[in-house]
This record gives structure tokens, C-alpha cells and sequence, in this order.
């Protein structure tokens, strides 16, 4: 009698083939939302109150900083003024640029995205004051560190010339993405917890208000209202709680497909409300003096990890759930 092939290779080929389908589109929105972003920087750094002083401004280190950051910070601003503020300013915003096209159209996107990488982590350490000052009102680890965070997703969405693609591959590509996800927002639930931002949580909604359009300061009171109901303590300690539980599942694995949705709504709600849209839109940003915001990037994440979550060999990352 002759051998009877099975189905079960065929049938896995063809779920093989949706499952990289469905990864390279997810990898292709985030690639081009991302570049869009990106532009969108870039035009708002183009502004010469930017470029001609708040630039340097913002490296300048802030109270509260310890005595080697602030060596750290006086060494760059006068390696800076020594080249030029407004010509560095420019530079920094011509690297923004070509990482914008590269988002954009594809071109060179791995050698790029290690540029983008390497780019915003530096930035984050001047600009971004490693997300403090460690000090009174410090909520979060700043904004640029998910940027690189984002770049770090690119490389990692696809295997590097030569290396191995495999489902345990695509499995431990993810779970460096998660780890590193989740070291964030553990570092960022840290700030949470701290009696300053419960006590004073409805204060970075209030203060987001400063300088928007009406439509914007007429949705944020919606928010500012339901917090009054419930009281500002009892929010500060929702968000701590939130965001510890949202850390806690990304490290363990645990709850992902419920964790997913939920941190997307969450990022999505800040970014629209504390951070104010990314507004207010006049000379410079809101958030951070000249980008977008924080929390947008964050929620790009998550919707990169809900495509890549469902797609994963059962017995690869799922064995946590």
C-alpha cells in the first residue's frame, strides 16, 4: 500500500506564509506612522525659536540633577556652542529628516533604523535628561527613549542578513521586544508610585490645558471633571496600579491578550489628555519642546505586539499564558 503523505506540513506552510504576511503588513504600518511622526517633528524643529535658542535650552541641565549629569550637560552645551547651537540644531534635524525617509520609503530601514537607534538614545540623554530630573513632579522616563525603543522594534521585526528565521527565532525576537517593553514601563510605573504624583495627578491634566484650542481644553475637562468625582488620590493610585500591572505582564507574559488592548487604550487616553494631544501646536510643541509626544509611540507598540502576539508558535512565548 502506498504511504499516505500528511496534511499537517501543507497546512503549516500556508499558516507559516499568513503568519509572515500579516507581521511584514503590521511592520510596514508601524515603519510608515512612525516616518510620519517623524516629519511631523522635523517641521516643528524647523522653527527658528527652535533652532536659534531652544535647542541648547533644553540640554541645559535642570534642579535636582546630580553633579555628574550636570558635568555631563555643561560638556556638551560647550562642545555645542563651540560648533555652533543653531548649526548642531540643524544637523540633529537633517538626521531626523533622512530617518523620515527612510521610515517612509523603505529605503536602507535596518542600517537607519541602528542611526535612529543610537540618535535618540543620545538625544534622550541630553535633551530628555534621562527622563528627570529624579527629583519632585518627574512622572516618566522621558520621551525619547521609546523612539529608540521604536527603532530597536524595527531591527528587530525582521532577522539580519544570515540569521535565522524560525519560529524560535521570531519567538526570541519577541520576547527582547517585551522584556525591553516592559523594562519601560516599569521604570515608568516607578514614577507613579510616587506621593508627589498621587497627591497632585489632576495637576498634569490641568496644566496640559495651557495654550490649546478650545475643543482640546473642552475634552480634557471631561477627564478633569470624572477625576474630581472620584477623587485625585484615588486616580494617582489607579494609574500607579495600571501601570504596574501593565509592566508586570509584559516581563512575565502573562494576561498578553488582555494586557495588549488595555496598554494601548491607556497610552492613547495620556496622550490625549496629560499630554495634551502633543499641543499645544505653536512655535514648538508641548510635549518635550519639539515632538509629537510620548505615549503615541508607546500605543505604535502595542499595536505592533497585538499583531505579533496572535502569531506566535503555541509552544514558544504562549507557554506563560
Amino acid at each position: 500500500m502506498a504511504d499516505v503523505m500528511p496534511t499537517q506540513p501543507a497546512t503549516r506552510i500556508q499558516w507559516d506564509l499568513h503568519d509572515r504576511t500579516s507581521q511584514r503588513a503590521a511592520f510596514r504600518a508601524l515603519r510608515i506612522v512612525f516616518g510620519l511622526i517623524w516629519v511631523f517633528n522635523v517641521l516643528y524643529q524647523l522653527h527658528p525659536a527652535y533652532i536659534d535658542g531652544l535647542f541648547l535650552k533644553s540640554i541645559a541641565a535642570h534642579h535636582g540633577q546630580a553633579a555628574w549629569y550636570v558635568a555631563y550637560t555643561h560638556g556638551a552645551m560647550n562642545l555645542i556652542a563651540a560648533i555652533g547651537a543653531p548649526e548642531v540644531a540643524l544637523f540633529t534635524i537633517l538626521i531626523g529628516a533622512l530617518l523620515a525617509l527612510s521610515l517612509l520609503t523603505g529605503l536602507w530601514v535596518r542600517p537607519f533604523a541602528w542611526v535612529g537607534a543610537v540618535f535618540t538614545f543620545i538625544m534622550w540623554t541630553l535633551n530628555g535628561h534621562l527622563g528627570g530630573p529624579y527629583t519632585q513632579g518627574a512622572t516618566d522616563p522621558g520621551t525619547l527613549i521609546v523612539y529608540s525603543l521604536v527603532f530597536i522594534t524595527i531591527l528587530l521585526a525582521e532577522p539580519a542578513a544570515g540569521a535565522p528565521d524560525d519560529d524560535g527565532a521570531r519567538a526570541r525576537r519577541y520576547r527582547t521586544l517585551r522584556l525591553l517593553f516592559g523594562a519601560l514601563w516599569a521604570f515608568d510605573a516607578a514614577w507613579k508610585w510616587a506621593p508627589y504624583f498621587i497627591h497632585h495627578s489632576l495637576s498634569y491634566l490641568v496644566q496640559s490645558e495651557a495654550g490649546q484650542p478650545g475643543w482640546i481644553v473642552a475634552y480634557i475637562q471631561i477627564f478633569v471633571g470624572a477625576i474630581h468625582l472620584v477623587g485625585q488620590e484615588t486616580f494617582g493610585i489607579f494609574a500607579a496600579v495600571a501601570e504596574t500591572l501593565i509592566a508586570i505582564s509584559l516581563l512575565t507574559n502573562r494576561g498578553m491578550r488582555y494586557l495588549l488592548p488595555f496598554g494601548l487604550v491607556y497610552s492613547l487616553g495620556v496622550w490625549t489628555t496629560a499630554e495634551g494631544w502633543g499641543g499645544p501646536y505653536g512655535a514648538v510643541t508641548g510635549v518635550g519642546g519639539d515632538v509629537l509626544g510620548t505615549t503615541i509611540i508607546y500605543a505604535l507598540v502595542y499595536l505592533y505586539l497585538m499583531v505579533m502576539y496572535p502569531l506566535l508558535p503555541p509552544r514558544t512565548e504562549r507557554t506563560g499564558e
